[in-house]
């Protein structure tokens, strides 16, 4: 993302629930996403940094959620919108501006990870996490990245076809 701001002249809003944060500090990325993209906008409410409706309107080009965890994927397949995260898909799918999310949880195969730590360890997807990954699949207006990497490659096609370099 850092690059594709500097190549492509983007803005980039990064916006970061509570949890997000957590994570990010757990593993020592705070300062290098806040020295890369200034400031960065936490979470505080469900609407707080306010974002949906700037996003339901069209202000914002597209929203991407990446990643997706477990929690916000099961809120928004089952209508809940009550974090920043949830409340800006929900309301952002009620406008025309495109959401992609990259739910963490997609494939039934046990994936091994790195903790803060350096620690690595296995987890395994629940069949209800992938159950609600495939009733994201099936909402209109949300298209789900199978991968981390698909993240710049549908930012780079989204501005080649709106005629952006």
């Amino acid at each position: 993302m850092i690059e594709l701001s500097n190549e492509d002249d983007l803005q980039i809003t990064v916006l970061v629930s509570k949890a997000g944060e957590q994570v990010l500090r757990w593993y020592k990325l705070w300062d290098k996403l806040n020295g890369s993209f200034g400031k960065v906008k936490k979470e505080s409410s469900a609407n707080v940094p306010f974002i949906a409706g700037p996003l339901q309107v069209g202000k914002y080009d597209l929203l991407i959620v990446a990643p997706l965890t477990a929690n916000s994927t099961a809120k928004i397949a089952h209508g809940i919108a009550d974090t920043l995260i949830t409340n800006a898909v929900a309301q952002t799918l009620k406008g025309n501006t495109p959401v992609f999310l990259y739910p963490v949880d997609q494939s039934a195969e046990p994936v091994t990870t790195t903790g803060p730590d350096g620690i690595e360890f296995t987890i395994t997807p629940r069949a209800v996490d992938l159950e609600n990954v495939a009733k994201l699949k099936e909402m209109k207006g949300l298209t789900i990245l199978s991968t981390p990497s698909q993240i710049v490659q549908v930012i780079r096609s989204y501005f080649r076809n709106a005629g952006v370099h």
